[in-house]
C-alpha cells in the first residue's frame, strides 16, 4: 500500500469527543500536497491516526450550510 500524506491546514471545528480521546472535527486538509478540503472524520488525540471521512470542495460545503440552515427541526 502507497504512502500518502496529509496536513491540516485549519482546525474548524470539534463536533464531539469519544471516551478514548478520539475526536470528529471538521477540519481543512491537503491530501498527497493536492489544495485543501473540508474534511468531516475522526481523529485519535495526536492527529497520528484517522477514520474514515468526508471531503468537500468550496461548492458541497456551501450547499451543506443551505441544506442545515433550511432544516426547521434545528
Amino acid at each position: 500500500m502507497s504512502e500518502f500524506k496529509f496536513e491540516i491546514t485549519e482546525h474548524i471545528a470539534t463536533l464531539s469527543e469519544k471516551a478514548n480521546g478520539w475526536t470528529k472535527e471538521l477540519n481543512k486538509v491537503s491530501w498527497n500536497d493536492r489544495p485543501p478540503k473540508y474534511d468531516i472524520r475522526d481523529w485519535d488525540p495526536d492527529h497520528g491516526k484517522m477514520s474514515k471521512g468526508i471531503g468537500l470542495n468550496d461548492d458541497e460545503i456551501t450547499a451543506l450550510k443551505d441544506a442545515l440552515n433550511s432544516m426547521s427541526q434545528l
